[in-house]
């Protein structure tokens, strides 16, 4: 009767096991796609970088007359375009059309 008992908790164990170890293969391959679908920035296949938006426009804000503003707006425009541009003011092209037309409510240009 024990040796039944224990065969039975051994068989139970063993489906179990048997379960858990398919399960994670099945897990491994839906993971595998993913990887594919992996964002690269031009020919070097570089994965794209983040930007340091803070840094960059505490540098474009700094001979601002009113910094705090200037960075704030600066920020929201770094986080949707991805890009500053070089210098204290100026040089907009650079980031693209998504940083050049960027308007406010009042339609006046937001970012600087």
């Amino acid at each position: 009767m024990a040796t039944l008992r224990m065969l039975l908790v051994l068989l139970a164990l063993l489906v179990f096991l048997a379960k858990v170890s398919s399960d994670f293969s099945i897990e491994v391959e839906e993971e595998a796609p993913l990887l594919s679908q992996v964002t690269v920035r031009g020919g070097n296949r570089r994965l794209m970088q983040d930007t340091d938006c803070g840094g960059l426009c505490k540098e474009r804000c700094s001979l601002h007359s009113r910094p705090n503003v200037c960075e704030r707006a600066c920020g929201t425009c770094c986080v949707r375009c991805k890009c500053v541009p070089p210098g204290t003011s100026g040089n907009r092209e650079v980031c693209g059309k998504c940083y050049t037309d960027m308007v406010t409510h009042g339609n006046k240009t937001k970012c600087p």
